[in-house]
Parts: structure tokens; C-alpha cells; sequence
């Protein structure tokens, strides 16, 4: 039909209810549609929403602006001199962002085609934006096509923008200019930028979920008990074992839809722990977030402790500390502290410098406990400091500008039941740490904007690689909280104290990487282990495994060497040669301390190491380059690797 025909048309519906079969089947159903959410055909302009709500709504919709943005930059092109604007809105229809020829912008707010306006077919009858929707196809709607009578001087070609992952609508995208300018390739263009947006935005969604799974991955080892999942925001399943996926099935049927939690799609963040705890009693929930954005949650589930390993441990020992490695004095000693702080339910400062590994420390605590209870994390120095009151005791409606409409429960709330870990304590801004001794103290937190008090109750373990109590002293820390905080204190000792754990960890973290990258485990060579081993390891753990990850990626044999380990390794671990006298009388003396270290402690190699002060394996090592363990009398002396004692070695 022609313009005219259709104008007919329209005014006959608006008469009488009835129209021309000839006009669109898409555009007579979205004027029935019109007519239910009664909308005057007189209405002169869309609506505007507040300041608030219009901030408020583009921080939702922070990734889909995102990805808009290269389309919205050609728009910004292209759209010059061409009477034409392009135009994004949110799944709800309000625009978000526009861009385009100047004149058409301008022109545009005479009936609200601007940021802020709500573009619905409830709010203005039938257009482009909201015909989209609601027929969840791309549509042009012409002239007269349009409801009401003042947008029917234009032209708007739109077409929706699908979640890559699902069939949920994120947006649509839309072209749009006066009638007299029409132009039959704006449809096209608006459905190519709506597949450039789908493609960046699943870039992105998979950019979110690599991150959760990396540091789910990097987690993995301190969650010691139950099956692990990794989910993406909108609840879809990132890495599970067949065990956990069967577990949460066993418990509800309804829970997972698609490879997804579909529930967290439709919460809050906040709300996610205490819901998945009703649904999966005993489970705990950690939200993974990266600059004020939640990028998704790692589950645990409960499930069947990991077996010990078959090295024998002491009676104080409990599986939730079983994840610690390391066998030296002083991190038996740890543990040993690290378990009676955990029965007592005092309040603990975990001390040590940075990848010591405290936070393995703080979730061993948490498991230790039955029920377990949610944990729930937060790096104190990780978040902008005017996040950190609403992000730490949540906050209420209209609490300041851009707050959820709903209010939003803090951490501290979130912890109820049990465990608050707190990293990086001695950042917290000063003046909210009274605020934070108030809710210690009265076991009561108040959101930001809130008069009414919220019962809580939980665990507090706090972290820090400071010396608070200099903090103290300088006046940069509150010492009433000092001392509410630290009633326990735990140092975690740094690697180069525990040297003779090395070897373990070594082959721990090379068995993980290896598993991770499909290839051989591989085993250090001597050389390679005694360079290591001489190192001081400023990073501690965390510098330890990260290195190990790469030398099983960029040597994936069966062997470590020192050639493979990194230059500053390699010339530590190369003496220089001495000359042929002192050689000599150097093998002889190192070969007699140690034959004469193992004859003191009895034969136990373990004990022999340790007052050498060299590591069990480089030990037995040097003892099978001397030719030692070729001797009857040495066999007894030295055991092989099976034991500790005499009579538990093998001759070779």
C-alpha cells in the first residue's frame, strides 16, 4: 500500500477499530497491541526518565554499552549528511545512547528520540524500537505506520540485539530520520550493526567467563572440600565435574536448565549465596568481580573430603587443612596453630607477606567449621574507596545516585552464617573502620541510607601483609579495631623459611599445570632443583607456581633442567670450577658431612636434610653422585625413597 492508503487505514482503525487487511500484519497487530495499553494516538512525545534512573540504567547495561561502541563510532560516520541517527536502547526500549547527523538529533527531541526517553510500545504505540520487542524480529515502520500522530513524520528501521548465548533480547539497535528522507537500506543497516554488537558482545561474555575460569583454576587447590563450579553472570555452568553437575540435580531437578543456574540470571549478586544456600544446604558461594563489575561466582559444593596423601600426618591435622602443603617444622607448626585458632571462633589476623599463601589459610578455617557457612572475600585495598561502605554494608533505595531501586545487601550481611574474610585490612579507609568496630562490637549493620539495624553474625578473619601495629603507632589504624581484629594472630612464614618444602611443591603444582596443558609431568633435575631450591622467592608461592606453570607450558618434556629455568636461575645454580686440588677436597668434604649427618640422625634422611640445611632430595642425590647408596653399609644409612628410617632403603 502507499502512503496515502495507509493513512486511510490508520485513520479508519482509530474511528472504528478496523483497518484494511492490505496494511503490514506486523503493524496491524502492534496498533491492537497500542490500542490494550491504552495510548491516546494524540500523545505528542515519548516520556522521560529521571537523571537517576537514566544513570542507573546505562551502569545495568555497562557491557552492552561496551560493545556498542565501534558500531556506534561508525554511526558517528557514516550518518553525516545523511538526515539519519542511530539510535541504542536497553531490552526495555529506553534509548541508552544515539549518535548520527546533527540535524536529525536535533530534530529528533522535538518528540523525545533522545537519551532518557522510553521507546516501548506501552509508552508510544507503535515505532520501531518497541515493534522489535514485542515481535522480537527486525521491522521498519514508515510514516503512518506509526500509533501516534506526532511520530508519524518519521522513519524508523530497527532490529533487536540477542544475547550470542541465548535467545534473550539485550537491546536494540535502531535507524531513524524524518519520512521524507526514507531510505529502504536502513532495515539493512540496522540488522548488520545489531550481528557486529552480538559478536562483540559474546566476545566479551567469553572474555568475563575466561576470567572466572582462571580464577577458578587458580583457587582451585584451596577449596579442600566438595566439587567446584565456575558460572558465568547470567548462571551458565564455565567448568564442573560430571560428580558436581549429578549433585545439584540430585538436589533439584529445576535448577539447572540449559547448562545454566538459570535463578542467578534473574538476582542480584548479593542475593546469590543466600539463595543457593536454601536450594544447596551446606554449599558456598564466591562472586568473582573485576572493576565494580560482577563477572560471575565460583560453587562449592559439600562432597567427600580429598584422601590424604599417603605420607602419614599428625593426629591434629584435619582435612580441611590437608590442602597445606609442606612437611617443614615451621609449617607444621602453622597448621598446628592455624587448626586450635579455628576451634576457638575468635576473631584472626592472618599475617605474612604477599603469596605466602593466607587466604589457603583463611578458607581451611572456614571448613573447618560444620556447617561450613558461606565465605565471602573482599580485598579492602581492591575497591574504589567510595565503594567501599555501600560494597562492605550495602545500601538502601535512593541511597545516592545511580543506587538500585531495590537496595542492595552488603558482604557483611552476605557472611551471616559464616565467614567474612577481609584481605588487605590495613587498606580500609580510616573513617569507615569504626563503622566496621560498631558491627563487630553490636553484631548489627546498618546499609548506607538506612536507620533500621540488621542482625548478623559471623566469622572474622582479616589479612594483611602490613605491620599494623606501626600502623597503629602512626596513627593510620584504629587501635581499638587492632585489637578487636587480632585477638589471634597466625604469621604465615614466606617460602625462603620452609625451603625444604620446595621439592613437594615443585611436583604439586607441576602435576596441576601439566594436567591443565595435557602434557607429561615432568621432574626437575638436581641441578635444576638445587637452583631453585637457593632462591629467594620475593613472591613466596605465588611467584613459585606461576613459574612452575610456564616451564611446564614452554617445556613440555619429561625433564626440567637448569638450562630451561630462567637466566637468573641458571646463574645461580652454576658454581664456578675450582681448580683440581680444591675440587677434589671439596667432594671430599661435602661427602663426609653428609655420610656423617645421616649417621647423627640415626639414618633418617628427613632429619639429615634439615640440619644440613638442604632439601631430602637434593640430599639423596648427591649421596647417589658420590656413590654412596652403591655401599651395603650406606643402604643402611641412606633409605630410598620410600622411607625415613633404617632397614627402609634399597641397596642399588
Amino acid at each position: 500500500m502507499g502512503h496515502y492508503d495507509v493513512r486511510r487505514a490508520w485513520e479508519a482503525f482509530q474511528d472504528g477499530g478496523t483497518a484494511s487487511t492490505h496494511v503490514r500484519p506486523a503493524v496491524l497487530a502492534s496498533w491492537h497491541r497500542s490500542r490494550q495499553h491504552s495510548i491516546p494516538f494524540t500523545r505528542p512525545a515519548a516520556s522521560l526518565v529521571t537523571g537517576a534512573e537514566f544513570y542507573l540504567r546505562r551502569q545495568q547495561n555497562a557491557a552492552f554499552l561496551h560493545a556498542t561502541r565501534p558500531a556506534m563510532a561508525n554511526a558517528r560516520e557514516f550518518l553525516v549528511g545523511t538526515h539519519s541517527m542511530a539510535i541504542v536502547t536497553d531490552a526495555a526500549g529506553l534509548i541508552l545512547d544515539s549518535e548520527g547527523d546533527a540535524r536529525a538529533m536535533d530534530l529528533g527531541s522535538g518528540v523525545k528520540l533522545q537519551r532518557g526517553a522510553g521507546w516501548s510500545e506501552a509508552e508510544i504505540g507503535t515505532n520501531a524500537i518497541g515493534t522489535a520487542i514485542a515481535g522480537k524480529a527486525p521491522v521498519q515502520i514508515h510514516a503512518a505506520e506509526h500509533f501516534c500522530q506526532e511520530v508519524q513524520s518519521w522513519t524508523c528501521a530497527a532490529a533487536p540485539v540477542r544475547d550470542p548465548f541465548g535467545e534473550e533480547i539485550l537491546g536494540v539497535v535502531d535507524i531513524s530520520g524524518p519520512a521524507a528522507s526514507f531510505s529502504p537500506q536502513s532495515l539493512a543497516y540496522a540488522v548488520a550493526m545489531a550481528r557486529q554488537i552480538e559478536a562483540l558482545v559474546a566476545r566479551g561474555i567469553e572474555a568475563d567467563r575466561d576470567r572466572v575460569l582462571r580464577h577458578c583454576l587458580d583457587k582451585k587447590s584451596l577449596w579442600v572440600g566438595g566439587e567446584v563450579l565456575a558460572l558465568g553472570s547470567d548462571g551458565a555452568v564455565i567448568y564442573s565435574s560430571e560428580k558436581a553437575l549429578r549433585e545439584i540435580a540430585r538436589s533439584s531437578q529445576d535448577l539447572l536448565v540449559g547448562g545454566r543456574l538459570a535463578l542467578l540470571r534473574r538476582l542480584d549478586p548479593a542475593l546469590w549465596s543466600a539463595r543457593l544456600a536454601t536450594l544447596l544446604p551446606g554449599s558456598t558461594l564466591e562472586i568473582v568481580s573485576e572493576g565494580g563489575r560482577d563477572l560471575g561466582c565460583v560453587l562449592v559444593l559439600p562432597g567427600a573430603r580429598r584422601p590424604r596423601p599417603p605420607k602419614a600426618r599428625s593426629a591434629e591435622e584435619e582435612a580441611p587443612f590437608a590442602a597445606i602443603l609442606g612437611e617443614s617444622e615451621v609449617m607444621r607448626e602453622t597448621r598446628e596453630k592455624a587448626q586450635r585458632m579455628a576451634e576457638s571462633g575468635a576473631p584472626i589476623l592472618l599475617e605474612g607477606e604477599t603469596g605466602v599463601g593466607k587466604e589457603l589459610f583463611a578458607r581451611a578455617i572456614h571448613q573447618a567449621r560444620t556447617p561450613a557457612g558461606p565465605f565471602i572475600p573482599v580485598n579492602c585495598g581492591g575497591l574504589p574507596r567510595d565503594l567501599v561502605a555501600s560494597e562492605l554494608f550495602g545500601y538502601e533505595k535512593g541511597a545516592f545516585t545511580g543506587a538500585s531501586p531495590a537496595g542492595r545487601a552488603g558482604k557483611v550481611e552476605a557472611a551471616s552464617g559464616g565467614v567474612l574474610c577481609l584481605d588487605e585490612i590495613g587498606e580500609m579507609p580510616l573513617e569507615l573502620q569504626s563503622y566496621l568496630l560498631r558491627v563487630l562490637e553490636d553484631g548489627v549493620v546498618y546499609r548506607v541510607g538506612s536507620h533500621e539495624g540488621r542482625r548478623v553474625d559471623f566469622r572474622l578473619v582479616s589479612m594483611t601483609n602490613r605491620n599494623l601495629a606501626m600502623d597503629v603507632a602512626a596513627g593510620q589504624f584504629r587501635k581499638d579495631l587492632y585489637y578487636r581484629i587480632a585477638m589471634l594472630r597466625l604469621r604465615v612464614p614466606p617460602l625462603r623459611e620452609r625451603r625444604e618444602d620446595i621439592p613437594r611443591l615443585l611436583e604439586h603444582f607441576a602435576a596441576a599445570a601439566a594436567q591443565r596443558a595435557q602434557h607429561e609431568v615432568p621432574r626437575f633435575a638436581a641441578a635444576a632443583l638445587d637452583a631453585l631450591q637457593a632462591h629467594d622467592w620475593p613472591g613466596n608461592i605465588r611467584e613459585l607456581r606461576n613459574l612452575v606453570e610456564t616451564l611446564v607450558v614452554m617445556s613440555p618434556g619429561a625433564s626440567i633442567g637448569l638450562d630451561e629455568l630462567p637466566g637468573e636461575f641458571r646463574q645461580a645454580g652454576r658454581v664456578p670450577p675450582a681448580a683440581g686440588a680444591g675440587l677434589t677436597d671439596l667432594r671430599s668434604i661435602e661427602q663426609t658431612a653428609i655420610a656423617e649427618a645421616v649417621q647423627l640422625c640415626g639414618g633418617n634422611r628427613t632429619k639429615a636434610a634439615r640440619r644440613l640445611g638442604i632439601a631430602r632430595s637434593t640430599l639423596y642425590a648427591r649421596a647417589a653422585a658420590f656413590g654412596l647408596l652403591g655401599r651395603a653399609t650406606a643402604a643402611a644409612s641412606l633409605p630410598g625413597p620410600a622411607g625415613d628410617g633404617p632397614g627402609q632403603g634399597t641397596a642399588r
